[in-house]
């Protein structure tokens, strides 16, 4: 069964387990990996620390119209913010409009937490801000 698949209350949620898993970020190789980790935090906590490969889109941007960058556009959307609130909503966002997409339950903090990778501006270890 698909990760992207709606609840009633809208997009599903997804572990960070889960969300790793299907981003490529869960050291294995999975083939089920083709979905974009896309992190809707503001420029300066993507700064401080984001997962590798993730796609940057502030959910200020995203709720005032902005677009998807080519490389995410018609893929599966794992949303993911500080915490889980933001991602919530962008991805109530994308998925009106026809995204298939789901967000990131205790976004970077859990990430984190749970020793997924994470690296600031620099390329050096990154810090959730």
């Amino acid at each position: 069964m698909s990760i992207f698949r709606r609840g009633r209350g809208g997009p599903a949620r997804v572990t960070v387990r889960e969300a790793a898993a299907r981003t490529g970020h869960g050291g294995t190789a999975d083939s089920s990996a083709d979905a974009v980790l896309l992190d809707v935090r503001e420029l300066f906590e993507w700064q401080a620390g984001h997962a590798p490969r993730a796609v940057h889109l502030p959910l200020s941007a995203l709720a005032a119209g902005a677009g998807l960058p080519a490389h995410a556009q018609a893929r599966p959307l794992i949303v993911i913010c500080r915490s889980g609130s933001r991602s919530q909503r962008a991805a109530e966002l994308l998925a009106a409009r026809g995204a298939a997409v789901v967000d990131v339950i205790g976004g970077m903090r859990d990430w984190t937490k749970a020793g997924l990778p994470a690296v600031d501006a620099h390329g050096g270890n990154g810090i959730v801000a």
